[in-house]
């Protein structure tokens, strides 16, 4: 395929390199819908604490939790698409695949997420 076949956007985004094995590219497109499916999860939850749990949070709490949680779930939506964007440029030219950037913020988030939760708890005893 020359780069003429390509669209813009493929030329724009994979600029150099050859196009390698369709496994690889298949598989690092099923892990970037992994990393979709849970960045929406994280946007549902978002939407469910603010909608659902009107009794069980005083206002500000919810919103500010809320809000949270659907922040994170855009913060993984774009790390979906700049590690897709990293790996398949590694394997167009051969270099070795980048560190996953989004797992140490994850892991972060997590733990922010834990601690709000056992000082909720705590609180509320």
């Amino acid at each position: 395929m020359t780069q003429n076949d390509r669209s813009k956007l493929a030329r724009a985004l994979l600029p150099e390199g050859s196009e390698p094995d369709p496994r690889f590219t298949l598989a690092n497109e099923r892990t970037f819908l992994a990393w979709i499916r849970t960045s929406l999860a994280f946007l549902a939850g978002g939407i469910a604490l603010e909608a659902f749990t009107v009794g069980a949070f005083p206002g500000p709490v919810r919103t500010v939790l809320a809000f949270f949680v659907i922040g994170v779930g855009m913060l993984i939506a774009l790390g979906a698409g700049v590690r897709w964007v990293r790996v398949e440029r590694s394997m167009r030219t051969g270099k070795p695949l980048p560190l996953p950037a989004i797992v140490p913020l994850l892991s972060l988030g997590a733990i922010a997420g834990a601690i709000a939760a056992l000082a909720m708890v705590l609180v509320g005893k």
